[in-house]
């Protein structure tokens, strides 16, 4: 009865006869002849798919990264084109005349237009 068991699981472990769930869930499957002549292959899938999961991974992260900086940029041109606005408005000559005569400065606009000297 011993060798009967002993050569059943020397089947399973070879590769012949059916394999069982419990052979499969118990590991051994993996010392089966096929298994042991594909190891390098198994090897370079599994590498293949951590890669595939990582550069994933990544991808996502550098996408997230990308519209939070898209976000910013169009922030920081609001943020500009409001400042030249203000900018422009407190530049201008009859804001700057009014602010000249509130300060009650000698400062007189000009009556006769600027001339080139040569």
């Amino acid at each position: 009865m011993r060798n009967e068991q002993k050569s059943n699981s020397e089947k399973r472990i070879l590769g012949k006869g059916h394999t069982s769930w419990k052979g499969i869930v118990g590991g051994d499957i993996l010392a089966t002849d096929f298994f042991r002549r594909q190891t390098k292959l198994l090897v370079l899938i599994m590498a293949l798919v951590i890669f595939y999961i990582h550069n994933r991974y990544a991808c996502q992260r550098q996408m997230i990264e990308i519209d939070r900086l898209k976000k910013e940029l169009t922030d920081i041109k609001y943020d500009a084109l409001t400042r030249n606005s203000e900018l422009m408005e407190r530049s201008r000559q009859s804001r700057i005349e009014e602010y000249i005569s509130t300060r009650e400065s000698e400062l007189q606009t000009a009556t006769q237009p600027p001339y080139v000297i040569k």
